[in-house]
């Protein structure tokens, strides 16, 4: 495995757009997205061209690419980005022939630490569907910690669903 986890250009947009679009009615199901709520293609990369145009300072998500052997086989989006303070990442990994490979909890860490970087967070949380196995277990052994279960509307292609919130949080520096 060669895994390459970077920020997504705009160019590149189509791999989120695509993966929701693409999924099977059981694969949402599974990650608690609404195919009822998705936007329009179009619609959606006009979003992210403005996005794309705001400074990192100001905008409302920053999107990773996770590549293996030069190929997309996932990504990461962070949103309900407070700067300097926190974020909510999401995961994904898209090529179904990469699931279950280990892939996952090597893109989540450094995933992690470009969101820490580029958004100098304190936390960072994530908030699966509780019944999905796979990005719960991930978290934990990326080290996330476990906080609570609950039932919400996580975002806003979602239905109401149990999510488990878990938080990763950065060491306090050490002054010398």
């Amino acid at each position: 495995m060669s895994l390459v986890v970077r920020e997504m250009a705009e160019s590149e947009v189509d791999l989120i757009i695509d993966y929701f679009h693409a999924s099977p009615p059981e694969h949402l199901e599974l990650i608690g997205v609404d195919r009822e709520r998705l936007p329009k293609r179009e619609d959606w990369r006009a979003y992210y061209e403005v996005v794309f145009r705001q400074p990192l300072e100001r905008r409302e998500t920053l999107l990773l690419t996770w590549l293996d052997d030069e190929r997309p086989v996932g990504f990461s989006s962070a949103d309900k980005i407070a700067f300097g303070r926190h974020a909510h990442m999401h995961l994904h990994v898209t090529a179904p022939d990469q699931r279950r490979r280990g892939l996952g909890g090597e893109a989540v860490r450094r995933s992690v630490e470009l969101y820490f970087e580029q958004l100098r967070l304190k936390r960072l949380f994530c908030e699966p569907h509780a019944f999905n196995a796979a990005p719960n277990r991930t978290l934990r052994s990326a080290g996330f910690r476990y906080l609570k279960t609950h039932i919400t509307v996580p975002g806003p292609l979602n239905f109401r669903q149990p999510v488990t919130r878990w938080v990763i949080s950065r060491p306090a520096k050490l002054d010398s």
